[in-house]
């Protein structure tokens, strides 16, 4: 192979890699929404770990070991995401100025129970929202997928946290 034929091969190597090279790319939108999900999930997370503690009800404590495991588990597959999309997502979340964790960290018992769920609701309502237009409009095949994938993990923790908070207004 002479300089010529090398050149003219190496270019059209190059030339066919871009647009590859460009579906790594994300849009601004596409990596809001990963530091979105990776503090929701770390939140919901760490949430789910106060409520198997202070939550007075059996069902809100299971619900809440569910949360952790679900969201841990969410966590770490968008870790995935970013590494192949060469993103970074936060690593950590400032507990102490979160206004969900400083308002539950106070209560227990019934009182909890109810807060805590209600805020369940609000949350997972609004990340649902969140992931389905991600899912819809998103822009990398691989963020819109793992938006895809996670979907019907919301939609249960919130029909669950809907049910568990009619049943606790119904003892109440």
């Amino acid at each position: 192979m002479n300089i010529t034929t090398f050149a003219v091969t190496a270019g059209s190597v190059l030339l066919l890699s871009l647009p590859m090279a460009g579906q790594d790319k994300l849009s601004a939108a596409d990596k809001k929404f990963m530091t979105m999900a990776a503090g929701m999930n770390m939140t919901e997370a760490n949430l789910g770990k106060m409520a198997e503690e202070h939550a007075s009800g059996q069902a809100v404590k299971s619900f809440g070991e569910t949360l952790t495991q679900d969201h841990s588990k969410a966590y770490g597959e968008l870790l995935g995401v970013a590494d192949s999309t060469h993103e970074r997502v936060p690593r950590g979340i400032d507990i102490g100025k979160n206004s969900e964790f400083q308002q539950l960290s106070h209560m227990k018992g019934a009182s909890f129970d109810r807060q805590f769920l209600q805020q369940e609701i609000r949350d997972h309502e609004k990340a649902l929202a969140e992931f389905k237009r991600e899912a819809e409009h998103g822009e990398n095949a691989g963020v819109k997928s793992y938006a895809n994938q996670q979907l019907p993990v919301i939609e249960k923790h919130l029909h669950d946290a809907e049910d568990l908070a009619k049943a606790a207004k119904q003892r109440s």
